[in-house]
C-alpha cells in the first residue's frame, strides 16, 4: 500500500510540472522522497478546486517547485522571495501579512495547494471573492471586522514595502490620513470598525477599486 502512495504520489507531481522522463525515474523517485516533505493533490482535484487550466497549473507549479522544491515554503524563505520585487523598499512586513493570508490552515507554511488556492481567488474570482480575501488580509486578528489600526498597519507595510525614494515623497503621516480617509467612507454606521458587510458595499462604490481588480483578470 506505501509503495502504491508513493508511486501514486510521484505521478501526479510529475503531472503537475510535465516532468516525464523515462531515463531518469529511478534516479528522481529516491531523491525526491529525500528533499520533498510535500506532494500537492491531483491535477484533475487542483482543477476542479481552482479556475486554472491544466497548462497553467504546471506552469504555476514549476514555478513554485523551483523556489520551494520541498513542497512547502515557510514565512522566512516567502519573505526572502517576496523581497526580490521590492528590492528598493522593506517588504518584510506586508510579506507577513500576506503570507498569514495565504496560509488558510494556520500551519505556518503554504503548500502548493494553499498558494493556488488564493491565487484563483486574487486572479480568477467573482468580485465578492476577491473583496472577501482582501477583506481577510486586512482583518489581522481574524475577529470579522476591521479596526484603524489594523488598516494603519498595512498601509504602513505598503510604504514601507515601496520604499523611501518614491516619487512625490511620502510624508509619514500620510499612512494615517489614507486610512482616516478610508474609513470616512466605509464606517457607515461609525462605530469605529469596517464590518465584512461595509467593507465589500463601499469597495463595490469605487471605481478606482473596481477598475485596480479588473487588472488582475489575464494577469496568467
Amino acid at each position: 500500500m506505501k509503495a502504491k502512495n508513493r508511486d501514486q504520489s510521484l505521478s501526479d507531481s510529475r503531472e503537475l510540472d510535465g516532468s516525464y522522463d523515462q531515463l531518469t525515474d529511478s534516479v528522481e523517485d529516491d531523491f525526491e522522497l529525500s528533499t520533498v516533505c510535500h506532494r500537492p493533490e491531483s491535477m484533475d482535484k487542483l482543477q476542479e478546486q481552482t479556475k486554472f487550466t491544466k497548462k497553467e497549473l504546471q506552469v504555476l507549479y514549476r514555478g513554485f517547485k523551483n523556489e520551494c522544491p520541498c513542497g512547502v515554503v515557510n514565512e522566512e524563505n516567502f519573505k526572502t522571495i517576496y523581497s526580490q520585487f521590492f528590492p528598493q523598499g522593506d517588504s518584510s512586513m506586508y510579506a507577513h501579512f500576506l503570507f498569514e493570508a495565504f496560509d488558510t490552515n494556520k500551519n505556518g507554511s503554504i503548500s502548493f495547494e494553499d498558494f493556488v488556492f488564493g491565487l484563483s481567488i486574487i486572479l480568477r474570482g467573482t468580485i465578492n471573492d476577491r473583496l472577501n480575501w482582501a477583506f481577510n488580509l486586512y482583518d489581522l486578528n481574524k475577529d470579522g471586522c476591521i479596526t484603524k489600526e489594523e488598516m494603519l498597519d498595512i498601509m504602513r507595510s505598503i510604504y514601507d514595502m515601496m520604499g523611501k525614494y518614491t516619487y512625490p515623497s511620502m510624508q509619514d503621516d500620510i499612512p494615517r490620513e489614507h486610512v482616516e480617509s478610508f474609513f470616512q467612507k466605509m464606517d457607515r454606521n461609525k462605530d469605529g470598525v469596517v464590518t465584512i458587510e461595509e467593507f465589500i458595499e463601499s469597495c463595490k462604490k469605487d471605481e478606482s477599486i473596481m477598475q485596480s481588480m479588473q487588472l488582475f483578470d489575464n494577469v496568467i
